[in-house]
This record gives structure tokens, sequence and C-alpha cells, in this order.
């Protein structure tokens, strides 16, 4: 009872969950966007199934701690350059973050119909719908754990009891979970914002891939970046609202 009467208690848990969700950003976007290719009856549940993925990642690392902190040890060496679990994880996270990213701005950009299933039968378009689904899911799940390890590192900087950071954790989820619906139907709504977003998840990439090397990339230079962009697209978006909204008087 005198743990949950401690004033520290509490700013702990304040401060690990607005970390928790500030570093979940990232999550909540690649999330919105790989449900964005999903029938819109189906996207509430994959973005549900994608953060619960999300928190159950994050929990089972969290109760493993000590084989996550082992991921700092050195595997091998390459260059001179110690390679680590931890480093292995970035670097492939990073990279699928950098192909996917990619795919999904060409797709946006130069082949937007070209994902969509064909036109057949409804059997063979739900078998389609159903596959697009899992293989949606299965990615939020790989790119879930890549996150999440990036988290759990910091809570165990942070905090040094395990209920705390599971009570932490539990929070953030809870938060993005009310938070994911109305930022994906934003990205769906603006394509425009749709391609920064993909852009912003490039940069997080790359971020990770140059953290796998051991060449730190502050997430904040990252953020500040990407809000001037979307600051500077909330203008676009409103001066093309104007804009449209004057023609009827015009004509």
């Amino acid at each position: 009872m005198e743990f949950l009467l401690d004033p520290n208690t509490w700013i702990a848990f304040a401060m690990l969950t607005t970390l928790e969700i500030v570093l979940g950003v990232d999550n909540i976007i690649f999330i919105s966007i790989l449900v964005g290719r999903l029938p819109a009856d189906v996207r509430d549940k994959a973005r549900r199934l994608g953060l619960g993925f999300a928190m159950l990642s994050r929990l089972a690392l969290l109760f493993s701690l000590s084989w996550v902190m082992g991921l700092k040890a050195d595997l091998f060496h390459v260059f001179g350059q110690g390679i680590s679990g931890r480093d292995l994880v970035l670097l492939s996270g990073g990279l699928f973050l950098l192909w996917k990213a990619s795919h999904e701005i060409f797709v946006e950009v130069e082949a937007r119909d070209m994902d969509g299933p064909p036109a057949a039968d409804p059997a063979a378009l739900k078998a389609a719908g159903q596959r697009l689904f899992w293989a949606t899911i299965g990615q939020i799940a790989v790119i879930d754990i890549v996150f999440s390890l990036d988290s759990v590192i910091t809570a165990v900087g942070m905090v040094d009891h395990l209920g705390v950071m599971v009570a932490a954790v539990i929070a953030a989820v809870g938060v993005m979970l009310f938070a994911a619906k109305p930022i994906g139907e934003f990205v769906d709504r603006h394509p425009s914002v749709k391609v920064l977003a993909l852009a912003f998840l490039v940069m997080v990439g790359m971020a990770l891939t140059a953290e796998a090397f051991d060449a730190h990339v502050p997430k904040g230079y990252i953020y500040a970046a990407m809000s001037f962009s979307l600051v500077v697209e909330a203008l676009n978006i409103r001066a093309r609202a104007k804009r449209i909204a004057a023609q009827p008087e015009e004509a």
C-alpha cells in the first residue's frame, strides 16, 4: 500500500505513460496506413488487433527483462563494429520499414489501385480479402516487436518497478486505441498527409537502421521535422478548403 501512496510512483507512471504514447506515434501511423488498405468494415477490427499485438509484445518483453537487456551484448563483429541481438532486431525492423514505406509511397503516387483485389466471383473476392486482412495483421505484428523493443528498453532505463512499467504500457495502449481511428480516418481523407506520414516512416526506418550501427539519431529531430511538415500541410488543406468553398459563389 505504501508503494501506491508514494508520489514518486505516480510521477514515474505519468512520465512513462506519456513517453510510451510519444514513442507509439510512429506505431499508430504505421498501423493506420496498413489498415487503410483494408475494406472499411474490418478496419476497426484490424486496428484493435494491431494495438493488441503491440501491448502483448511490450508486456512479453517487460516480463523477460533479463533477456531484453542481454540483447545488448555483442554477438559478433563486422569491420570492428560490434553487432548485438538488439542491433539485428533494429536493423531488420529499419530495413522492413524502409521497404514498406517506399512501396506504399509508390502505390499511393504511381499505382494507387495495384494492390486491390481483382474483380471476381464473391467467393474469390472474400478469400482475397481474408488474405489481405491477415497479411496486414502479420506485418503489424512484426513491426510491433521492433517498436516495442525500443519502448521497453526506454522504460527499463526510467523506472525500477515492473508493476509501474506494466501499468504505463497498458494505459498508453488504451490512449492509442482511442487515437488510432481518428488519426487513420484523417490520413485516409488527405492523401498528401498520407505521403507525409509515409515519409515520416522512411525517416524512422533510417533512424532504426542507423541505431543498429550505434549512430544515435534523437527522435526529437524526426518529430520536429514531421511536425513542421504537418503544419505546412495543414495550412495547405485549409487553403484548399477555402478555395473549394468559394467556387460556388464565384459561379
